[in-house]
């Protein structure tokens, strides 16, 4: 047999491998993300022990298909202590993620959990439509600022002069031999 079909043979004969089933579902990463940071959500999931309660998204990961709502789904998370600085490890009660198919979107008009659809105004602007009244969802206006700002700080080092920014400061090794035949470069 040649060494190509024996390759192929292998990779067709290959056990599948074992993928947590919730990582198979992530894999598929959702388009469209209705649920966004500073939402209002509620848990519809019967399942779930914080059926029926509602709060503020604190958090969307995507990579995971969670959501973290602010005040529910909350356990213990340990901190590990650092014994160089002296400090102790401890437990602190922080959101767990709960899955974003197990929390819906609140209502602005009935305060009750509904669907979305999306819609554009006549002014080209995309919206998402509450399916239950019909009434639009704005954006958060906590999308605004950013998760991590950016850095402003400013130094010295930034150039202001228009001489400064156009002064040629390098030149290349092929070029720099041939100046310093010409008597362009001190040594």
């Amino acid at each position: 047999m040649s060494s190509t079909r024996m390759k192929i043979m292998k990779e067709i004969m290959k056990k599948p491998t074992k993928w947590n089933r919730q990582l198979q579902e992530a894999e598929k990463h959702k388009k469209r993300w209705n649920i966004l940071r500073g939402d209002r959500v509620e848990v519809v999931a019967k399942r779930h022990s914080e059926y029926g309660k509602q709060g503020l998204v604190l958090e969307v990961d995507r990579t995971r298909d969670r959501v973290f709502v602010e005040g529910l789904n909350i356990g213990v998370s340990h901190l590990q202590g650092d014994p160089e600085r002296g400090t102790k490890g401890k437990r602190v009660m922080r959101e767990r993620g709960i899955h974003y198919s197990d929390v819906n979107l609140v209502d602005p008009v009935t305060n009750l959990p509904t669907r979305i659809s999306r819609k554009y105004l006549e002014d080209g602007t995309k919206v998402r439509v509450a399916k239950r009244s019909g009434a639009i969802i704005p954006r958060p206006e906590i999308l605004a600022e950013r998760r991590k700002p950016m850095r402003t700080n400013i130094t010295d080092k930034d150039t202001t002069d228009d001489e400064d920014v156009w002064e040629v400061t390098y030149v290349p090794y092929a070029e720099r031999n041939v100046q310093e035949s010409k008597g362009f470069f001190e040594s």
